[in-house]
């Protein structure tokens, strides 16, 4: 039974420039049934030693879990009386354009959305390895038995299994509203049945495990229905059946059918529906108060709150507008979906945290929507047959923060260097920033690097400027390269350059594409009709003779479109490929260079053929993990092998920064930044849109992240024109100079861009602004160190620490908290000179007005405070160490 569509829209050049919102399934609701004989009306099971399960038969039945610290708060409870399990087989289509994924539901052509619950049984351990299992848990009665060693791996004893059934009834026609009007609900298919399991087993002292799976459905059909037809494809399943269960584990089916399906007519739907050999839609329910904010869900930029929204968890380009208008209409009108929306992101993760303390995330790789659209309820649905995740305990944001990211992992502490000054974004080769250099210098700039990205050169085509995508550096472009990153070590000023998995073919021909370029300038690789003069290596071919480029199904490299061209991808799963890529990067690192961007990771096609033979899909949204582990590990190695004080020296640390990202992200990538904004004050996709992207990103485990100061994309066309602003460059300077990193960007249109170089007022902005930076550099290096050992962001928003202020929970990008000790309130509108502050409920300082010294003693209070340029309203606890020592800094610096 095939059930997936994808279709490639790269090179569509008019589309729709208002595309409705992919269909989506509706939610999922039934009935919840249980046989009162052979169930208890209330009892309450352990799961391991630090939680416990109560099951009762109230108002139809309901479970809830809890911590024994807490037993009366429920960490996670169903609804009573509903199903909290529900399978469903659904025709997808997925429509792909230049890194942005269009994820559609078809028609549901199986439900099972009644669910029975027949027994819940206690097992516990038998030693160190094994769990006890009763003799009916086989194949032969209709379950699935699963793999103690992987399944229950760093499981406490006991452990719970909630066992029952799966059952669909013919479905009345659906009501004709907006979420589900354009999908057929299954009127017409048969009726079906499957077996589900739900286990639950303590992970460690705040964190219990679920995993859920649903066995092969059963079909009751119709009498038109053949069964000669149907009983041909019963050897398939069985065989199918006993692959399964000799490979994988109970939980871990993920094979996932291809292909598209059209339904016509009743006895078709049974014929089709005879193939099917499993499920590949979960939906997991359970209850939400009404009140409820729900936040996290990785890097997201316009929303902290999605209480009241659908949040899709898929890795893509972000957009160009994401729903700022005109942009988006224009990006959308000339390639297809480029504008994005408010839920397409670089970085998300099927994690977040409530304001009831309330945090769940989801292992594994499937792509996921939460649907918190119901205010009674969540549920999150899972593209396959089973599910696995984590239910998290903890009594404050920043407790549900650590226990997360005990999991997943921290990010190791940054090299005090990239911390300690700017790092100043240039391009033009050599001459260039050495002149740079020297106006810095004129006005006492602390700089802690250089990055140079185009190190690689650059070359003029058609649309433009753009990269080479051949990781070397370009001697022409860069002469005397050894020199300048010498002459620049010799100030204790670090070069950093640029690199990502994809290449180019050298030299590349020129394609035929009309398509005008609106967002990454440096997507694509160069087009010539001429080879690259001073090339020394076609990293391309290297890397096609060594087979580790990605395929596509006819098994040749697959080349990928970004803008207007191709380019291959390496295959992160191949075991080759790690190796060969940490050679081209130690190339450039014995060149002195000591950092770089690691740029992309979000565009692997989703029909791709990989090495490692898994489902493209899933690998889509851990490709970004793959690529930032094979940095990481560059990094770690490389340090291995110093000898002497080289081994020694923070300052001969290596450092890496990227954008695209999944759950585990924190765990590999050192340092991230937030992608490409529009050179815009607008919400979506501006400089909004950065503090979100900040503070929700900084809930979600990653503690380090910043973003390019003045945003990245301008565009020029003849009626739609962005263009960075001498003031949207200022205010974006005292933006960034409260964040990780403090990193300039000339953007993909650097002569349409004020620039901090432009004139001797940005110039003075610049320097103003690095010194505030390094006023508190004091204090970024304790907030660094606290990061790799708690998972505690850098830039914190005020609900990490004021979590029963409901005022707070309301905030957006309108200001944070640097640590505990520094409240920053910037300014985000054009012409605007002053900022409302919030001072937060549960505050026992004062808080003091950086350039007036005035305090602000009543929590629970707003203040109207003024804020010219170069005056950002900034805060600190009056009295403390941090506050005192931040203003000391700033007098040394002579800007107090």
């Amino acid at each position: 039974m095939a059930t997936l569509k994808i279709t490639r829209k790269h090179h569509k050049h008019l589309n729709n420039p208002f595309p409705s919102t992919p269909r989506s399934l509706p939610f999922i609701q039934g009935s919840l049934f249980f046989n009162s004989q052979t169930l208890p009306s209330h009892q309450i099971f352990p799961v391991g030693r630090d939680f416990q399960l109560l099951w009762s038969s109230k108002n139809g039945g309901h479970l809830s879990i809890s911590h024994q610290s807490r037993p009366t708060r429920a960490l996670w409870s169903t609804v009573p009386g509903q199903a909290f399990v529900s399978a469903a087989l659904t025709e997808t289509e997925i429509d792909e354009s230049r890194g942005s994924f269009a994820i559609k539901d078809g028609n549901v052509l199986v439900v099972c959305d009644h669910q029975t619950i027949e027994d819940i049984r206690v097992i516990k351990q038998l030693d160190g390895n094994h769990f006890e299992e009763a003799s009916d848990l086989d194949s032969s009665s209709g379950y699935l038995s699963f793999d103690q060693t992987k399944d229950l791996k760093d499981t406490q004893s006991p452990v719970l299994l909630i066992t029952g059934k799966l059952f669909s009834k013919r479905k009345k026609k659906l009501p004709d509203s907006s979420i589900y009007k354009h999908i057929d609900f299954d009127t017409r298919g048969p009726r079906a049945s499957a077996r589900y399991w739900v286990l639950f087993d303590q992970k460690n002292l705040n964190q219990i495990g679920f995993q859920v799976r649903v066995g092969e459905p059963n079909f009751e059909f119709s009498p038109r229905s053949s069964p000669t037809r149907f009983g041909k494809y019963q050897k398939l399943r069985l065989k199918l059946r006993r692959i399964r269960k000799r490979r994988l584990g109970w939980f871990r089916f993920f094979t996932r059918p291809r292909g598209f399906v059209a339904v016509s007519s009743s006895e078709e739907v049974d014929t089709k529906v005879a193939e099917v050999t499993e499920f590949n839609r979960i939906c997991l329910s359970y209850s939400s108060e009404t009140n409820e904010r729900f936040y996290g869900f990785g890097e997201q930029f316009s929303h902290m709150d999605f209480k009241g929204k659908r949040v899709p968890i898929f890795v893509q380009e972000q957009g160009i507008g994401r729903g700022d208008q005109p942009i988006t209409f224009a990006a959308n009108l000339i390639s297809y979906r480029a504008g994005g929306d408010w839920s397409t992101t670089y970085a998300p993760s099927p994690f977040y945290m409530t304001s009831e303390m309330r945090s769940l995330y989801l292992d594994g790789y499937d792509y996921s929507v939460f649907d918190l659209t119901r205010q009674d309820r969540v549920q999150i649905q899972i593209h396959s047959n089973s599910a696995q995740g984590r239910i998290l305990h903890g009594n404050s944001p920043a407790e549900i923060i650590e226990h997360f990211t005990e999991t997943i992992g921290r990010p190791p502490e940054l090299p005090k260097w990239i911390i300690s000054g700017a790092v100043v974004g240039m391009q033009g080769g050599t001459e260039v920033v050495r002149r740079i250099w020297d106006e810095l210098k004129a006005y006492k700039v602390p700089v802690s690097a250089f990055w140079l990205q185009d190190w690689v050169g650059q070359r003029k085509t058609l649309i433009g400027s753009q990269l080479w995508w051949n990781w070397e550096v370009d001697t022409t472009r860069y002469k005397g390269w050894k020199q300048l990153v010498q002459d620049l070590g010799a100030q204790h000023i670090k070069v950093m350059t640029y690199c990502n998995p994809c290449l180019a073919p050298v030299p590349f021909f020129f394609q035929a594409y009309t398509l005008p370029p609106l967002h990454h300038q440096f997507l694509c690789i160069i087009t010539s009709t001429d080879e690259k003069p001073n090339r020394r290596r076609n990293l391309f071919e290297e890397a096609k003779k060594l087979d580790i480029l990605v395929k596509d199904k006819h098994g040749e490299p697959y080349m990928v479109p970004n803008t207007a061209f191709d380019v291959g991808m390496l295959d992160l799963t191949h075991p080759d490929t790690a190796s060969w890529f940490k050679q081209v990067l130690l190339e450039m690192v014995d060149d002195g260079v000591r950092g770089w961007m690691a740029d992309f990771g979000e565009g692997l096609p989703v029909d791709a053929d990989l090495y490692s033979g898994e489902d493209p899909i899933s690998a889509h949204n851990r490709y970004p993990e793959l690529w930032a582990k094979i940095n990481r590990e560059f990094v770690e190695e490389w340090k291995a092998n110093r000898v002497g004080k080289e081994r020694e020296d923070p300052e001969e640390s290596l450092v890496f920064f990227m954008r695209a990202g999944f759950r585990d992200s924190p765990k590999w990538g050192m340092l991230f930044w937030e992608g490409d904004q529009m050179v815009s004050w607008q919400a979506n996709d501006g400089i909004k849109s950065a503090v979100v992207g900040l503070l929700s990103s900084g809930l979600s485990g990653y503690a380090f992240n910043h973003s390019d100061v003045g945003g990245y994309c301008a565009v020029n066309l003849p009626f739609i024109k962005y263009n960075r602003s001498e003031e949207l460059l200022i205010r974006w300077m005292e933006l960034n100079a409260f964040t990780t990193v403090f990193r300039t960007h000339e953007g993909n249109k650097p002569s349409r861009n004020s620039q901090f170089y432009s004139n001797q007022k940005t110039l003075s902005y610049f320097a103003r602004c690095a010194k505030m930076y390094k006023a508190w550099y004091f204090y970024r290096i304790q907030l660094v160190k606290e990061a790799s050992q708690k998972g505690l962001p850098i830039c914190r928003h005020l609900f990490l620490h004021y979590p029963n202020d409901k005022h707070v929970q309301s905030l957006s990008y309108h200001q944070f908290l640097i640590g505990t000790e520094i409240l920053v309130v910037p300014v985000l509108d054009k012409g605007k000179q002053n900022v409302k502050a919030y001072f937060p409920e549960g505050e026992t300082y004062s808080w003091k007005h950086v350039w007036s010294g005035k305090l602000f003693t009543e929590p629970g209070s707003e203040a109207w405070v003024e804020a010219p340029l170069g005056y950002p309203a900034v805060f600190i606890k009056d009295g403390t160490f941090v506050g005192e020592t931040f203003l000391e800094n700033l007098r040394k610096f002579d800007i107090l």
